[in-house]
């Protein structure tokens, strides 16, 4: 591993101030900036090997960072200090559970306030309250190995909130779970997450919306694109966050519309100020707005764009084709009649009624 960083380290939050996190890892070609305040819950979003795990695992304390600097609440946990990942007020909520599979439901949630020196029927009053909180109060006598995916989460999430963290770092906790028990587990997460300081790392669009106030993407080891959950999703400006919204993104310079470095011109409404000539901007649009045509409709060529598909995807009763980053959603019909398969070169066309603009 390389020496530490000579960047100077960001500053510290003062006290009540939430998380300040700088993680400096070059090895990982990591430098990520983020902020989380108090009471808001913050989604990390980004590909693989974008510096997600990094930024956790250095939060959390088990990966020492090169450079920068860590503080929650005005208290610094990495940087000039190195406060180890039991003494963090920190709490890490993963795919797995991670239960104690000797010790009861109970005693699994009561096991954090006991490694903190809380008597033994304190312990397991807290327990129980936290257990009532997730909806579990019942599996309380039960072992980890009894227990439905769904049922050991919703236990994991008790035994996280048990211990009384500052902050509570979520690692796809529902990446792991059967479709059928996902949903009951996002709305108890909403509700016990509420003024929570928390920092939710996710690929689920659902989760981003229903859970986090902010979004914050990474790609490259690198802060992209971070704002309002919704702003993000309804105007992305980096491709992954376009990707996790299910639209399309164009990006280029404006050129009475977008023209992109491959030579497609997309024209669509403005929001907001009007690019300049040839000022970076994006063109977005949804997959269900795109028709598909085997060559060029005739008339005028605004808006149709010559791509090769290079995958098709089921989608309920929609079939979804994607032509490298861009996609439309079609009938199955449509896909048989227009023969369509990988490597088949087709025309995208869109209404520029359906494509919001906005510069960058």
């Amino acid at each position: 591993m390389t020496g530490p960083t000579t960047s100077p380290p960001g500053p510290v939050a003062g006290p009540g101030s939430g998380l300040a996190a700088r993680v400096v890892v070059p090895d990982r070609g990591v430098d990520i900036d983020l902020r989380v305040a108090p009471g808001e819950t913050v989604a990390l979003l980004g590909p693989n090997g974008a510096g997600k795990s990094t930024v956790l695992e250095t939060v959390a304390g088990v990966l020492r960072p090169d450079g920068g600097r860590v503080a929650l609440d005005g208290r610094e946990l990495a940087g000039r200090a190195w406060v180890p990942a039991h003494d963090r007020q920190v709490a890490m909520l993963a795919q797995d559970p991670l239960l104690f599979p000797h010790l009861t439901v109970l005693d699994n949630v009561a096991f954090g306030p006991r490694s903190a020196g809380v008597r033994r029927g304190t312990a397991r009053e807290r327990a129980r309250h936290w257990l009532a909180e997730v909806d579990a109060d019942a599996l309380a006598d039960r072992r980890p190995g009894d227990l439905s995916g769904g049922q050991a989460q919703r236990v994991a999430v008790a035994r996280a909130l048990a211990a009384m963290p500052r902050l509570l770092l979520l690692d796809e906790p529902m990446a792991a779970l059967d479709v059928g028990a996902t949903p009951a587990l996002r709305q108890m997460l909403r509700r016990v997450l509420a003024e929570r300081t928390v920092l939710l790392v996710t690929h689920d669009v659902l989760d981003t919306l229903l859970l986090a106030d902010r979004v914050v993407v990474v790609e490259g080891g690198r802060v992209v694109e971070e704002g309002p959950t919704a702003e993000v999703l309804r105007r992305p400006r980096s491709a992954f966050a376009a990707r996790i919204a299910g639209l399309n993104m164009v990006t280029g310079r404006w050129d009475d519309g977008v023209r992109s470095p491959d030579g497609l011109h997309v024209h669509g409404m403005v929001a907001g100020p009007p690019p300049g000539p040839g000022q970076e901007a994006v063109a977005v649009f949804a997959p269900h707005a795109v028709a598909v045509f085997a060559t060029a409709p005739g008339g005028s060529p605004r808006n149709s764009l010559p791509v090769v598909v290079t995958d098709l995807q089921p989608l309920g009763d929609r079939v979804r084709v994607r032509a490298g980053d861009l996609a439309a959603d079609v009938t199955a019909h449509a896909v048989a009649d227009l023969d369509l398969v990988p490597g088949r070169a087709v025309t995208f066309s869109v209404k520029a009624t359906e494509v919001s603009v906005y510069r960058t």
